[in-house]
């Protein structure tokens, strides 16, 4: 289904109106993407001050060591659990007791509130 959003203006042609029509899944992106230098974005990454900006491309890392395979694999778990709950999935890389993590919502071309939920999510679940 698509929704509606409408404005018009007069011009010295007649009425002209800008129609723009986007669909649900859009509709609930909306209000969720954090722009780069924005205030509500270096508001939400002081929230998670173990994460970086990625250099070249719109999204936050974190590498994590645990103390073993184990760890590092149950970890991962949480995650998997929280990610698919919000239906957000992170790239991930693991080499034994180390996972490197990126995050960003493909959904509006970079880093987002979803991010963020995922990012604290990973950090609370951590135990190095």
């Amino acid at each position: 289904s698509y929704r509606c959003c409408g404005s018009g203006t007069q011009g010295d042609d007649g009425d002209k109106i800008i129609i723009t029509l986007f669909d649900d899944k859009t509709a609930k992106m909306a209000g969720i993407e954090l722009r780069p230098g924005t205030d509500e974005r270096k508001a939400a990454l002081g929230e998670i001050p173990q994460w970086s900006e990625v250099d070249g491309r719109d999204a936050i890392f974190r590498k994590f060591e645990f103390k073993n395979f184990d760890d590092a694999w149950a970890w991962m778990g949480h995650v998997a659990k929280k990610a698919a709950e919000m239906d957000h999935h992170p790239e991930w890389f693991n080499v034994y007791n180390r996972v490197e993590v990126t995050l960003a919502t493909h959904d509006v071309g970079g880093v987002s509130k979803k991010d963020i939920e995922l990012a604290k999510t990973c950090d609370a679940h951590f135990s190095p």
